[in-house]
């Protein structure tokens, strides 16, 4: 399950303690906690997933994700100051990123750092559709930043 503390509140009535309204913090912790919630309640569920998003300006971002699987929380690397050129599409990007990993065999820390790590790419770059090569993402994943390869 992919979705924000919005959707979870809107859509399930769960709400995330200590979430600002402005979403000036995002701490994982609470989210972590509502996860837990959510995965108690429906425990058909194998995985539950929310970027974390702090928008400083339109061209920066604190950019992270978390994911609650197997009843643990996992938290990715964070990417603080991301300039952002267009930040649509970066949350279809981590979640296609999340689900690229997870199909191809890695365990869910790793297809988190893929999944967040794509996002991040994705709104570096024009458009609502991520440009970035697996190999751009495997590169960022494993140390390097977030400048487009080509």
């Amino acid at each position: 399950m992919f979705g924000n503390e919005e959707d979870f509140a809107a859509a399930l009535g769960f709400d995330t303690p200590g979430a600002t309204a402005d979403q000036s913090a995002l701490d994982p912790a609470p989210f972590g906690q509502m996860m837990t919630a959510v995965g108690r309640t429906y425990p058909n569920l194998k995985l539950i997933a929310t970027t974390l998003r702090v928008v400083r300006s339109a061209n920066c971002n604190d950019w992270g994700a978390i994911c609650w699987a197997n009843g643990q929380l996992h938290r990715a690397r964070p990417y603080p100051s991301l300039n952002v050129l267009d930040r649509i599409g970066g949350g279809d990007s981590f979640a296609s990123g999340l689900i690229y990993g997870l199909l191809s065999g890695m365990d869910v820390t790793t297809a988190l750092e893929y999944g967040t790590a794509h996002g991040a790419l994705a709104m570096t770059t024009p458009g609502d559709t991520s440009m970035a090569t697996a190999a751009e993402v495997a590169a960022l994943v494993n140390g390097g930043n977030a400048r487009v390869r080509r």
